[in-house]
């Protein structure tokens, strides 16, 4: 899942730069998101990945145009806005389980904290 979260934090860079919405929203997804699998992400976030993949794939693109592209040219910048926005909430999210995952994995409940003998206070 790291790696997702990497994908999705790459992406939030790019629409977080300059240029039009629909250009960032376009490099971002081509360049970080379009290679991520729904399969491979949290069964909570599959279908809004799978949301955002439909909106990114919805128009038939013209001669030397892709299909992202060609998406993306034809949003209103209200659907772009609201494309970028759900990329923000899907790397809010895995972000989340990861740091959930994390947390459960430091300590095993009734296992015993050790600390060094350097840190204890002698008196």
């Amino acid at each position: 899942m790291t790696n997702h979260v990497d994908r999705f934090h790459a992406a939030l860079t790019v629409l977080a730069g300059h240029g039009h919405i629909k250009q960032r929203l376009m490099k971002a997804y081509e360049d970080n998101l379009a290679g991520i699998n729904e399969d491979e992400l949290p069964i909570s976030l599959k279908q809004s990945f799978a949301d955002l993949r439909q909106q990114m794939y919805s128009v038939t693109p013209l001669t030397g145009e892709g299909p992202v592209c060609a998406s993306v040219r034809k949003m209103s910048f209200t659907e772009a806005s609201d494309c970028a926005a759900l990329v923000v909430t899907l790397f809010r999210e895995i972000a989340r389980q990861q740091d959930d995952v994390q947390v459960s994995l430091a300590l095993s409940e009734g296992e015993e904290v050790r600390v060094p003998p350097f840190l204890v206070k002698s008196v």
